[in-house]
């Protein structure tokens, strides 16, 4: 069995500070142990049984995070350590009886190897007094984490449910409205036919009405949007028209009549089709129609919008889809500021500086949402109402690179290398809980072995994300 030295021991940082006494306990109770590339050295869940520290080579750290294996470290730095890592923990909790993850080597590694049973309790009597601190640090955080991961999810879930129904809310009602005056509309139109029926309308004038029906139809789709003072010139230009030939109700009809697209020259064309004592069975004809048309594309309008918004809602959530795949990250940005625009209001412009031609990226797409949620929620913070958000993309060699700018007034650089620790938040008190950032590192560094990188400056605070194009290589 291969042992190391307590010189060699001492060469170790975890080790280096240690008396001869106990190096040389650890060289006499550790051992040498060698492991081929591609080959595991412990396996998420089974019994934490060796403490690990790494001597050569490069190891791989992941996790089973809802059935799916996630990297979440990936390391060749000589004296990094895994493994039983918790075995000086005094009560048997899951961190300390289990692994808590799965390691593999990449490459041909050499560890020295511990045995938990012995590491634990040693470690308890050389340090008695940092025990207890390590175990109260320890305990607090874990619960303090626990409790404020919670919350920041359920904040962050009322944050986009809230947002989401009230974007859906305003197609939803322009919907229910539309549909209303349709069946009025409609109704009329019923009315109409019984007078056609009764012999009130002559039938030989049917043939010119339906083919006026059918040209104002078309006008409909090709009517132009009119600036108010304009629509409201032709307004009165065709209420006049109309009452000049006698049509009761020409300050009702007229609004319609425009917004359809007919003007006063159409109405004389169309009116000369059409024997004079029924001209204005003819008009309130044609307005019926136009109104009905007009209100069907209010409805197409707002219930493609209500698809659009579910549409971005799955996209955001990436329901329904496998959690590493491969995406447009132009698609993940649109579908995320669909999700916060209720946050925006009317002060701050979005600008989108897209690189169409960015190929795609293999990610995983839900946790990158995330990333860009909390990188524009904190943009919008330091605007306060009123700025430009900036979103650009480009490539970088073999990274994907997305920029988030803000004309907020910037990050102190007393604080700029804090902005990513767990827990540090520059927000008001309770208005940030400091996880928002420490995710995004994670989710971006640990997970898809990118960078996160950011300059400020008052008026330009910018946060550049650089993703793996292919994470292999990128490897």
């Amino acid at each position: 069995m291969e042992k190391l030295t307590p010189d060699e021991l001492r060469g170790l940082f975890l080790f280096e500070r240690l008396d001869d006494s106990k190096l040389a306990w650890l060289a006499e109770h550790g051992h040498v142990e060698r492991r081929t590339a591609g080959t595991p050295i412990l396996t998420e869940g089974e019994d934490a049984t060796c403490f690990f520290v790494l001597l050569e080579g490069t190891v791989a750290l992941s996790r089973n995070i809802g059935g799916e294996i996630v990297e979440t470290n990936r390391t060749d730095h000589r004296g990094s350590y895994f493994g039983a890592t918790q075995s000086y923990l005094e009560a048997d909790i899951p961190s300390k009886t289990t692994y808590q993850m799965t390691v593999h080597s990449i490459t041909d590694t050499a560890m020295f190897q511990l045995p938990a049973a012995d590491f634990g309790p040693i470690i308890r009597e050389w340090f008695p007094m940092a025990m207890h601190l390590l175990e109260g640090l320890f305990f607090g955080l874990q619960n303090t984490q626990r409790m404020t991961s919670q919350r920041e999810r359920l904040l962050a879930l009322g944050s986009l449910s809230a947002g989401l129904t009230h974007e859906l809310n305003n197609p939803a009602a322009a919907a229910v409205r539309a549909t209303a005056a349709l069946r009025e509309r409609v109704a009329g139109m019923r009315h109409k036919l019984a007078m056609l029926a009764s012999g009130a309308i002559d039938p030989k004038t049917l043939p010119s009405l339906v083919l006026l029906q059918e040209d104002a139809v078309e006008r409909v789709a090709k009517a132009p949007k009119l600036q108010p003072m304009e629509a409201s010139d032709r307004e009165d230009e065709v209420a006049d028209w109309l009452e000049s030939r006698g049509i009761q109700g020409s300050w009702d009809l007229a609004p319609t009549l425009v917004a359809g697209g007919l003007d006063v020259d159409w109405l004389a064309e169309a009116t000369a089709k059409c024997p004079q004592a029924t001209a204005e069975a003819a008009v309130r004809w044609i307005a019926y129609t136009v109104e009905t048309e007009t209100l069907m594309n209010e409805i197409e309008d707002a219930t493609t919008r209500v698809s659009t918004l579910v549409g971005a809602a799955k996209q955001y959530s990436q329901m329904d889809r496998a959690p590493f795949q491969v995406v447009d990250v132009h698609d993940l940005l649109d579908s995320t500021l669909v999700m916060l625009n209720a946050k925006f209001g009317d002060g701050i412009e979005v600008v989108k500086d897209y690189d169409r031609s960015l190929p795609l990226i293999s990610a995983y797409a839900a946790e990158l949402n995330q990333v860009w949620t909390n990188l524009i929620d904190n943009a919008l913070a330091a605007m306060d109402g009123r700025g430009t958000l900036t979103l650009r993309t480009f490539r970088d060699d073999g990274f994907a690179v997305v920029e988030v700018s803000d004309t907020g007034s910037g990050i102190p650089p007393e604080i700029k290398e804090r902005i990513f620790e767990p827990f540090f938040t520059t927000k008001a008190v309770g208005k940030g809980t400091g996880l928002g950032l420490d995710i995004t590192w994670r989710i971006v560094v640990n997970k898809h072995h990118g960078d996160v990188r950011v300059e400020s400056a008052p008026g330009r605070t910018t946060f550049q994300v650089r993703i793996p194009i292919n994470p292999l290589k990128a490897q």
